[in-house]
């Protein structure tokens, strides 16, 4: 077994999304090294004007994040509240009214640690867009796009039961 623990100023960031003027962060896988096996964590770093995931909400897993260092706003539902160092953000699974997005609104890197169940099955949605996402057959760290069966799809293109059948 690896050793269980890890210490906040040593981790590295080891993966950067960057998307657009308007989405940019570098993450720290922290839970796999850990040997963690229902939840997974990370830390995540956002510069200034940025985010890291668009505005979403998960239908299955639950995720909550802890303010480490800078201040931004969270979007949550229809509501958008400050944040900043020590508060801890509850996100529970649902539908849009749980939706969720950090956003840096500060002059100084935002860092926050980000939980989350890591059951493998989940539907996303994405109201800003209108886009909902599913994955199955996902192991821990796995991209949506690289799950057993998933993928992104527009809300507008749905199609009856039946279709092609």
């Amino acid at each position: 077994m690896s050793r269980p623990i890890a210490n906040i100023n040593q981790i590295q960031f080891l993966r950067e999304i960057r998307h657009g003027d308007k989405f940019e962060a570098k993450l720290a896988p922290v839970s796999l090294g850990l040997g963690a096996k229902k939840l997974g964590y990370n830390v995540t770093a956002v510069p200034p004007g940025k985010r890291a995931f668009p505005f979403h909400n998960h239908h299955i897993n639950e995720e909550m994040f802890l303010v480490l260092h800078g201040n931004g706003l969270i979007r949550l539902g229809k509501e958008e509240h400050e944040i900043g160092p020590g508060d801890i953000i509850c996100c529970p699974p649902g539908g849009p009214d749980v939706a969720h997005q950090i956003i840096n609104t500060g002059t100084e890197e935002l860092r926050y640690l980000a939980v989350s169940t890591m059951i493998d099955t989940d539907v996303f949605q994405y109201p800003d867009s209108g886009k909902f996402g599913v994955a199955a057959g996902r192991t821990p760290g796995m991209r949506v796009v690289d799950a057993a069966f998933g993928g992104f799809f527009r809300e507008s293109e749905r199609v009856d039961y039946y279709d092609g059948e």
